[in-house]
């Protein structure tokens, strides 16, 4: 993809995003996209199928800010539990973070929820690549004991996910003290289970 043709795409996606951020995705046309972006709907076309098509690549778009962030968190020189502790809060904050930034088109990431599950598995699958990166480390560093790790991290990623609407909906923490408080369950959580270690499996 040639410079000009992805800053084209780029142009197209980030109006995409602020006409459903003002006006919600379904009050936003292709014709609104195309008059916003002063491209012509023929350009528009060109890149995008429809209206589903635009929506996916602008999820994508801020997924990749988000994928870029964990990305910084994973190459932190930190011991395997902290890095694994800073990557689920970093994300959640992220997440909320961008599902607020877009207005209107939160009202979307809730309703619609399926619309942005089938653009996010590009970075569902990154997302857990990096879980099990931390968790192999953490392997190494004798600090966790796992043993299948990929079947950790699925579970981890799928919890951080059904994390998410209570979260970013503030039913988890609203005061600094709750935040310290939460960080400490969660850390007891994922690294001491829940059950009185008499037995092992």
């Amino acid at each position: 993809m040639s410079i000009a043709v992805s800053k084209t795409r780029d142009t197209l996606v980030d109006v995409a995003r602020q006409l459903f951020a003002r006006m919600g995705y379904h009050h936003t046309t292709m014709n609104d996209i195309a008059q916003a972006s002063q491209k012509g709907r023929r350009t528009l076309y060109t890149y995008f199928k429809n209206k589903d098509d635009i929506f996916s690549a602008v999820v994508e778009a801020e997924l990749n800010k988000l994928l870029e962030m964990l990305l910084e968190v994973a190459a932190k020189q930190l011991p395997a539990d902290e890095k694994l502790i800073s990557f689920i809060y970093i994300r959640l904050d992220a997440v909320k973070t961008i599902v607020f930034r877009n207005g209107t088109l939160r009202n979307t990431f809730f309703r619609d929820i399926w619309r942005v599950e089938k653009a996010r598995k590009k970075f569902d699958q990154r997302e857990t690549e990096i879980i099990c990166n931390i968790l192999e480390d953490g392997v190494k560093e004798d600090i966790f004991h796992v043993p299948d790790i990929r079947v950790t991290a699925l579970i981890i990623h799928h919890a951080l996910k059904g994390l998410e609407v209570p979260y970013i909906r503030g039913h988890i923490s609203d005061s600094e003290r709750d935040r310290i408080i939460e960080r400490q369950n969660m850390m007891n959580l994922i690294f001491n289970g829940i059950k009185i270690k008499n037995n092992v499996y």
